[in-house]
């Protein structure tokens, strides 16, 4: 399986209970998320590209807009947004080609008050993730 199409695949399901799954070491020990799930902290082999992949996240009224700073054209471009909360259930997905701008909006349930995810997958730089608390 090619290593993009399985991180677009399953790059939700790295995440669980609001935080990024360690691997596992064959000793037993939990190996960091390096160079797979790309955030604030973690920019890995990304250092550079903070600034346009990175997904910003706005919420108003119970309204969540996620927007990546990035340029499109069709070498390089923001496949998808994905919104989720810190349970890991996926409010929803935007998936967008090369001439899309890449911004999504989300209605976030009723009276919703904790953590939420915002991820945005680049087809040449993978998955990014931002948090943020409402």
């Amino acid at each position: 399986m090619d290593r993009r199409f399985f991180l677009a695949a399953s790059g939700a399901s790295t995440l669980s209970l609001g935080a990024v799954t360690p691997a596992m070491a064959a000793d037993g020990s939990s190996l960091p998320a390096v160079n797979v799930v790309y955030t604030a902290d973690n920019l890995g082999v990304h250092q550079a590209r903070k600034g346009s992949h990175l997904p910003k996240v706005e919420v108003a009224d119970g309204k969540v807009t996620v927007s990546t700073p990035h340029g499109v054209s069709d070498e390089h471009f923001i496949v998808r947004h994905t919104l989720l909360l810190a349970d890991g259930s996926l409010v929803g997905a935007k998936t967008f080609t090369s001439k899309d701008k890449p911004v999504s909006e989300y209605q976030l349930p009723a009276g919703y008050k904790g953590k939420i995810y915002a991820t945005s997958f680049c087809n040449l730089h993978d998955l990014w993730l931002t948090d943020y608390n409402v």
